[in-house]
């Protein structure tokens, strides 16, 4: 099977969206599917010695400097230079991308599908803050259903999106697929070298939040739980590692609340490498965001048997289940703090750390694939079968 995945992201910009696509393109090339990945080029990024990777010349987007925005033009060019090689179109993000992957796919007749990443809902509200939050709900929930009825099915990284998505009346097949770990996860990080590597001092409890430096993860929420916190473990630190539009907000909010001097901001880490050291060094993971499709840090959190304090919203449910070891609380700064005492009380042989372990082993990113590769047989065969039946009259 040929597929061509099409979005308006991927490395060297960092999120959710490039690891899904990066870890389920590696596992399907294993399981003899071949995919091609249609992408912005991003400026000064370093060529991509991957040649099933086709980089369309891009530009800027006003306000957001880590995004870009295709051509339409080089766009066209590129995916019109595919046609006859594809049969099955993987649109990953509803921009952009939706549209042109879905025209290809219908100039081309065969069958698209899509991943629905992104739960727009909350989004607008902080980056349309003028938008009334009402308003902007709806404007959200029309615009995904209208992209919705584009394609043959849906795929939702969690039971709880999908949910969302029936609820807001979504009629296309949707199958529940997360993105799953890849083996390299589960390789033990060297968290004494990190710890060097960033000079943080090697007996202070260490909190470490990884991800987006945005508004809708709710990081605000963790820093002033921080502050709490200092009151009664004053030589805690807390490391945010990411890059992101509310970065300079929350650097002033740390030092708002007296705690500059503990919170170190290190930008974006290196994967396959920096990353794994950054959750071993942890003591204490902490997370919030009410606005996960997955929540895919958890897991890489707990494959290094770091000890997880988290609330439960959206897809983090589908990860956050009873027995998985981590320690689930409500948004609630007094709660959040209690938890993540206990958590840093965590010995290293205490058994918590293999129980967070084995839960992440269970997301192995293989068998994920192989799911995705039996969507993509539904989706074709369904098609296949349409295309056979003759016409009314």
């Amino acid at each position: 099977m040929r597929v061509l995945f099409v979005s308006d992201v991927y490395f060297p910009r960092v999120n959710g969206v490039s690891t899904s696509i990066r870890t389920f393109r590696g596992d399907l090339a294993r399981l003899g599917v071949q995919t091609t990945l249609v992408a912005p080029a991003y400026p000064n990024a370093p060529h991509d010695s991957d040649p099933s990777i086709i980089r369309v010349a891009s530009g800027g987007v006003p306000r957001d400097p880590e995004d870009r925005r295709f051509l339409g033009k080089p766009l066209r060019q590129a995916l019109q230079a595919l046609a006859g090689q594809v049969d099955l179109v993987h649109v990953q993000t509803p921009f952009i991308a939706h549209y042109a992957g879905v025209r290809f796919a219908r100039e081309n007749g065969v069958p698209v599908v899509a991943t629905y990443h992104t739960f727009f809902e909350d989004y607008l509200h902080h980056y349309v803050p003028i938008l009334p939050r009402g308003i902007g709900r709806f404007l959200a929930r029309r615009f995904t259903l209208s992209q919705c009825d584009d394609v043959a099915a849906l795929i939702s990284p969690s039971a709880p999106m999908r949910d969302a998505l029936l609820a807001y009346g979504v009629q296309a097949p949707i199958e529940v697929l997360p993105t799953g770990l890849p083996a390299e996860t589960f390789i033990r990080g060297d968290g004494a070298k990190f710890r060097r590597q960033f000079h943080l001092p090697s007996n202070r409890p260490l909190l470490l939040y990884v991800g987006r430096v945005a508004y809708e993860k709710n990081i605000d929420f963790l820093l002033r739980m921080f502050a709490r916190l200092r009151a009664r473990r004053p030589d805690a630190l807390f490391v945010i590692a990411g890059e992101g539009p509310a970065l300079a907000h929350l650097q002033k909010l740390a030092r708002e609340l007296g705690v500059a001097d503990h919170v170190k901001f290190i930008g974006y880490l290196d994967r396959a490498t920096d990353l794994p050291n950054c959750y071993a060094a942890g003591d204490a993971f902490v997370f919030a965001s009410r606005t996960e499709t997955q929540g895919l840090v958890l897991l890489e959190a707990m494959a290094q048997g770091t000890p997880v304090v988290s609330t439960a919203e959206l897809g983090t449910r589908s990860i956050l289940t009873e027995g998985c070891g981590a320690f689930v609380v409500p948004e609630d700064e007094e709660r959040f703090v209690d938890a993540t005492l206990q958590a840093l009380e965590v010995e290293a042989d205490d058994p918590r750390r293999a129980q967070l372990h084995a839960h992440a082993e269970s997301w192995a990113s293989q068998a994920m694939a192989r799911k995705l590769v039996d969507f993509y047989g539904k989706v074709t065969a369904a098609a296949a079968a349409r295309a056979s039946q003759p016409l009314s009259t």
